[in-house]
């Protein structure tokens, strides 16, 4: 099976930086698109970004500028280096990815992380 493991939440000061990362392992044959979600208190969860194996990428408008994902393909993984942090971004934030596997159920399937609470505060 596959499994994804975020690291790098914190609690940290509006206008401080922060650095997700990911790091898909297990059964894995090729990974397609992965991304970064969000889950703020009492929200739907939402895309923040998202990149293709190729390096396209996409974001949430509200984190355009401030939030950049970059894909490690040799060491699968995934960071999102956020900065300019706003309480607004307060969130338990997720990995995700698209993964064909070497074991069942072999076609390609959604996985996700655990997630890692990300707090911005006073």
């Amino acid at each position: 099976q596959v499994q994804l493991v975020e690291s790098g939440g914190g609690l940290v000061q509006p206008g401080e930086s922060l650095r997700l990362a990911c790091t898909a392992s297990g059964s894995i044959l090729v990974i397609n698109t992965m991304g970064w979600y969000r889950q703020p208190p009492g929200k739907q969860r939402e895309l923040v970004a998202a990149a293709t194996s190729g390096g396209s990428t996409t974001y949430a408008d509200s984190v355009k500028g401030r939030f950049t994902i970059f894909r490690d393909n040799a060491k699968k993984m995934v960071y999102l280096q956020m900065n300019s942090l706003k309480p607004e971004d307060t969130a338990v934030y997720y990995c995700n990815a698209e993964i064909s596997s070497t074991s069942w159920p072999y076609r390609r399937n959604t996985y996700w992380g655990q997630g890692t609470q990300v707090t911005v505060s006073s």
